[in-house]
């Protein structure tokens, strides 16, 4: 039995609390499954492109949101709180997944449209994130698990706040942006501010204005706590999780999801999948496990992120320093390319 599955068992009070990351001296998975999934399946090429029907996904899912805070804006506050955690939530995580398809190019040609789209995306959010979010992403991709360079990694300080405890990781969870936010500062060699950056928060100020003005405060509360719900103490919250703590073995440092809020979520579980083939669009994810599924049924994965949120919060095992690091970056430069050619894929990892 592995030892990690084996402290699942033990006692709360002699699981000690940890003091750091684990470090690996090998490089990320993604690189070198890329290749071997492309020699022995090469028509997984066929399934690069873009998918332009996703700017109705996109259109459906803002209107939906802009029509339930028109709705709510004269309900009380149970209403309000109610309708942002049963749907305003799922709503705006569906709207990240968009952010994230036009971040990786997946829905027009031009670099431009899908920036203009993540913006348009973003609306309901409150906060304007679209753009700084391209800037992060896009380097967690190259430099999965590098420290000063990947802003999925907690702080070391954040980590050590939180470590293991119920309280702690509750509270971690429900200030999930302010702690998102706080990584920014440790990221020195990615240029934060741009003329973009400038764009998102006017054309978001411009729209937060607008609702205030038309349909007042309750609307503007609906649309930031279902924000809230959406990335923090809720189900869906899970996903931060599920995507490379080590939840399941020490070795595997990216996990996907397969369970039935994929549907509503666009395949965004399929993290595995993406991070090997970032260039695939959310519908064809499925299709990379069906055509090469000895490469993933042999990997741990999720089937219920609620299960996920409840394990993170009572499990002591679980810390956030459940996260593999790697000290040595070798010659990787920082680059503001979203693409990845698939005849040379570079390091990616994300699964369940």
């Amino acid at each position: 039995m592995r030892i990690f599955t084996a402290l699942r068992f033990a006692h709360p009070n002699m699981i000690a609390k940890k003091s750091d990351f684990i470090y690996s001296q090998e490089s990320e998975p993604h690189h070198l499954r890329t290749k071997q999934i492309l020699q022995e399946f090469p028509q997984v090429r066929n399934l690069v492109g873009k998918n332009p029907a996703t700017i109705l996904a996109i259109i459906g899912l803002v209107g939906s949101m802009i029509g339930i805070s028109w709705l709510v804006r004269d309900q009380s506050w149970w209403v309000i709180i109610g309708a942002a955690y049963l749907y305003g939530a799922f709503a705006n995580h569906a709207l990240f997944v968009m952010i994230h398809e036009c971040t990786h190019q997946l829905i027009f040609k031009s670099r431009t449209a899908n920036r203009w789209a993540s913006m348009f995306a973003n609306l309901p959010h409150i906060m304007p994130g679209a753009m700084s979010f391209e800037k992060y992403h896009l380097k967690h991709h190259s430099f999965q698990g590098i420290h000063e360079l990947d802003a999925d990694l907690p702080n070391k300080w954040e980590a050590r706040l939180i470590n293991n405890s119920f309280l702690g990781k509750t509270l971690w969870l429900l200030f999930f942006p302010l702690f998102q936010g706080t990584r920014v500062s440790r990221l020195k060699e990615i240029d934060f501010f741009d003329g973009w950056m400038l764009t998102n928060i006017v054309v978001q100020t411009a729209f937060t204005a607008a609702v205030w003005y038309f349909f007042g405060w309750h609307a503007i509360a609906f649309l930031f706590i279902s924000f809230w719900f959406s990335i923090g103490l809720h189900p869906l919250g899970a996903r931060w999780i599920q995507e490379h703590y080590l939840t399941h073995d020490t070795d595997q440092e990216t996990y996907s999801y397969y369970g039935p809020l994929n549907t509503v979520a666009f395949n965004v579980g399929f993290h595995n999948e993406h991070h090997d083939f970032p260039s695939i669009p959310w519908n064809k994810l499925p299709q990379i496990k069906k055509t090469a599924p000895g490469y993933y049924d042999t990997l741990y994965y999720h089937t219920s992120w609620t299960k996920l949120f409840f394990r993170f919060l009572f499990e002591r095992e679980i810390s956030l320093f459940n996260r593999i690091v790697r000290k040595e970056r070798g010659k990787h430069i920082v680059t503001d390319s979203p693409k990845r050619a698939v005849e040379t894929p570079q390091p990616v990892a994300v699964m369940e």
